[in-house]
């Protein structure tokens, strides 16, 4: 059955409390071209509404090319401090001396298997200092972010990241992505709107059945603002040389955001597709007030 719970946050978006909303978020735009590529065909021409920008990747420069080429995508930072490719390395964009404390002992950013580690050892100064220089470098480049969010740590993997995280988006004007309890009720509490239930991470839906899965998941789309965090990518040789892991599930993302039974589906299911502009508004008049 589907849940009809009242939203805390459609009224503050302006819809009525009973709208099915979805924000659907293109995460890692930045990692390399051929996720890039796959980002901007699944917001101008499939089902996806929003991204995020992974500014300490290769391909992050080609990345900025293409929102200043297309100024309608609306997207995010995706904090990074996590690599999650073994073989594909990015460093901080602060030199590394000043963030000891996010360094393995290679001096490169950790990857995502000692993701503990990194907990157990982030100054929480150091990385304030490095997603303070991932936003402030977004900004030089002249698009505006709408919102942030982080690259493999769930919730920013700590409570006071977390704290930190939130207090930069106020901070800066910007909405931020709150990806389950109790932080949902956290940020709801102090009057700002986020998603009202539990971030979908599609790298946790099964390859195989999944064009039929994201069909299930949008026939029982609750009440309220649900987000989905996807990773569309083209699946090219370029992405299997780079991601042999991941690329499967990039292709079959960018197959279903593309395909023409999602879209009838949100059309028939009557949900409302948006980006994090709205959410953003109405941060950005609490961190003013």
């Amino acid at each position: 059955m589907r849940q009809t719970r009242e939203s805390a946050t459609n009224g503050r978006l302006g819809y009525p409390n009973d709208a099915r909303l979805l924000l659907i978020n293109a995460d890692d735009f930045g990692m390399y071209p051929a996720i890039n590529a796959a980002v901007v065909r699944a917001y101008t021409e499939g089902i996806v509404r929003s991204t995020s920008l992974m500014v300490p990747c290769p391909g992050a420069s080609h990345a900025i090319h293409l929102l200043k080429d297309h100024p309608e995508i609306r997207f995010g930072v995706h904090l990074s401090i996590i690599r999650d490719i073994d073989s594909y390395p990015w460093d901080p964009l602060t030199p590394k001396e000043r963030v000891p404390s996010l360094l393995d002992g290679d001096g490169s950013l950790y990857r995502l298997a000692r993701m503990a580690e990194l907990l157990d050892r982030a100054k929480l100064d150091e990385v304030e200092i490095e997603f303070r220089a991932q936003i402030e470098a977004v900004l030089a480049a002249g698009p505006w972010p709408t919102h942030l969010d982080w690259h493999c740590l769930y919730n920013g993997g700590r409570p006071d990241i977390f704290d930190l995280t939130l207090g930069l988006a106020n901070e800066y004007g910007l909405a931020l992505r709150v990806d389950a309890q109790p932080f949902i009720d956290q940020v709801q509490r102090q009057g700002s709107p986020t998603a009202d239930h539990d971030l979908l991470d599609s790298f946790g839906i099964d390859i195989e059945e999944k064009a039929a899965r994201y069909a299930e998941l949008l026939r029982a789309l609750p009440v309220g603002l649900t987000a989905w965090a996807v990773h569309p990518s083209l699946g090219s040789a370029e992405s299997r040389a780079i991601d042999p892991d991941g690329w499967r599930v990039r292709r079959t993302d960018f197959d279903f955001l593309m395909s023409p039974q999602a879209r009838e589906i949100i059309q028939r299911e009557g949900i409302t597709l948006i980006s994090y502009e709205p959410l953003q508004r109405v941060w950005q008049r609490g961190s003013s007030a």
